[in-house]
């Protein structure tokens, strides 16, 4: 784990981990403190949790085949059908500014090895 002078690899998420245990455990002692205040959690939608997460399993799986530009159209799209005031003009405009973050930031930035555009594109 190593030391403050010469940290290891376990250093950081040790002491980060202890750091956000105390948070949870002052977190939890006020949430049951005789203060407190009763809130009812209002259902869940369901429909929503099932978007959202196919989304994200559709994601992926189509990754390796699609590349990464078709894979996060579709994650954003099916995911924006989670949405009760879902429209198209939005959904297009968050794919192509979240494509061209995403792009920026793992193929530039921090050079992640995975396809960018569908296999029969590239080959």
């Amino acid at each position: 784990m190593g030391t403050p002078a010469k940290m290891g690899a376990g250093y950081f998420p040790f002491w980060l981990g202890i750091l956000m245990a105390i948070l949870g455990l002052i977190v939890s002692v006020k949430a049951l403190g005789s203060k407190a205040e009763e809130n009812k959690l209002a259902k869940w939608d369901w429909k929503s949790v099932i978007w959202v997460t196919g989304s994200v399993l559709l994601f992926a799986t189509t990754l390796p085949y699609m590349g990464l530009i078709v894979s996060l159209i579709v994650l954003i799209f099916v995911a924006a059908m989670a949405s009760h005031e879902f429209n198209w003009k939005g959904t297009v405009v968050s794919a192509v500014i979240l494509n061209v973050i995403a792009y920026v930031a793992f193929v530039w930035g921090l050079k992640l090895q995975f396809p960018v555009w569908p296999f029969f594109l590239t080959n």
